[in-house]
């Protein structure tokens, strides 16, 4: 590839990455990945076959996506999610500081076992209705589902589809994960929820919760799903356990469960099938394809070049330097086509476990920094429009400057200890 026309592909490259963060004209994130994708192609800076390849890479990530969508979407409207919101008002007894904590508890169940997409997609109405209903200012709240989805991201494999992007066939094993993710993912949570707490405490102070609230039925479609969500686990953890990729175990139990709760209530699935965002599907087909220009012009060498220079001087450094760098780079590029890159860094060559685990933690938790940080973190800005809720950038800013180094740093230290 001659220099004019790696200037090409760069400029193709930032300007669609720029689009999906951007997001001009207010034109879906895909439209944006897809054309990039597609000029790469059609200008020959990359062979369709190629595109092709990178498009297969990501084929256990679109299998996992559409599993755990389809299994949110079905929990969201069987009423599960405002069944636990409502339970965790209920139980706060009045008391803003431990209805606090309860949500946040929920938020982890969430995001552990539904992935931090779920988080930012499903709990994030429920939690505003739920404290709206409790006379509660919600804002406070709506906090908790934008980091916990983040800051617990990391605790099993299943829990963030850039997991799968960073690791893809070379998940590690079940026990292997928990052995170099248990205690960081502590430390992440344990960090987040204390600094953000104190960042809400002034807000919680000023509130009056209602003692009860209306807790809507748990119907039995409600109940099948918490049993096919519980049995989803089951099978993920073991599948992660033997060292089976995770995508087709996740879309077949996510068949499965809605199958079930749907014939059993005579329902019709397309309200569930139209409620999943399919964009999400051709977004991260044009980054993995994006991502094959860069291997090609040569930029994932020169990257694993680096990181090999510099681990033979020092692993622990360079552990830290990359965790670092990768969580400040998905606040400018977005941890998906960030989380890309370095899994494809990772691929090319065997480096140290304690620097691929720096990488991962780096983009699953750097990304609590800014709102253009994660694709969970956009999605939760979707779902605040919708119920007409505002968060700038720069308030988001003010709290995840606050809370994300601390967490981070923790995190790091107890991964590269």
């Amino acid at each position: 590839m001659t220099p004019h026309d790696m200037l090409w592909a760069w400029s193709i490259i930032i300007l669609a990455t720029a689009g999906v963060i951007v997001r001009p004209f207010h034109l879906p994130e895909a439209i944006w990945a897809v054309a990039g994708a597609v000029a790469l192609v059609l200008l020959g800076l990359l062979p369709w076959n190629d595109a092709l390849r990178g498009v297969g890479k990501g084929l256990d990530v679109y299998f996992f996506l559409i599993g755990m969508m389809l299994t949110a979407e079905l929990a969201r409207s069987e009423g599960l999610f405002d069944y636990l919101a409502a339970f965790a008002v209920d139980h706060a007894r009045g008391s803003p500081r431990r209805l606090f904590l309860l949500v946040y508890a929920v938020g982890i169940l969430v995001t552990v076992l539904l992935s931090n997409d779920a988080s930012a997609i499903v709990l994030t109405p429920a939690v505003y209705a739920a404290t709206r209903a409790a006379g509660a200012s919600p804002l406070p709240y709506l906090f908790i589902c934008a980091f916990i989805a983040n800051a617990a991201s990391f605790v099993l494999p299943i829990s963030n589809p850039a997991n799968l992007v960073v690791f893809g066939a070379r998940m590690p094993h079940l026990v292997e994960w928990l052995r170099e993710f248990a205690l960081p993912s502590v430390a992440s949570i344990v960090i987040t929820y204390i600094v953000l707490r104190l960042t809400q405490a002034r807000a919680l102070a000023e509130q009056k919760l209602e003692t009860s609230v209306p807790k809507p039925k748990l119907g039995r479609g409600g109940r099948l799903t918490a049993i096919g969500i519980a049995a989803i686990g089951g099978v993920l953890v073991t599948a992660s356990a033997l060292d089976v990729q995770l995508g087709l175990p996740t879309f077949i139990c996510g068949v499965l469960t809605a199958t079930a709760v749907l014939g059993l209530s005579r329902q019709s699935p397309w309200p569930v099938m139209k409620g999943i965002s399919w964009s999400v599907l051709p977004l991260v087909a044009g980054l993995f394809i994006m991502v094959e220009a860069l291997a090609r012009i040569g930029a994932i060498g020169q990257l694993n070049a680096f990181l090999h220079g510099a681990v033979e001087i020092s692993a622990r450094q360079t552990a830290w330097g990359t965790g670092l760098v990768t969580a400040m780079a998905t606040n400018v590029a977005n941890n998906l086509p960030v989380g890309l890159v370095a899994g494809s860094v990772a691929a090319s060559d065997h480096l140290p476990s304690k620097v691929v685990s720096a990488m991962l933690i780096g983009v699953d938790l750097g990304p609590n920094l800014s709102v253009t940080g994660s694709l969970a973190t956009i999605l939760w800005l979707v779902a605040l429009r919708r119920e007409r809720i505002r968060v700038t950038a720069w308030r988001f800013l003010q709290i995840g400057v606050l809370v994300t180094p601390p967490a981070l740093i923790a995190a790091l230290a107890v991964a590269i200890r």
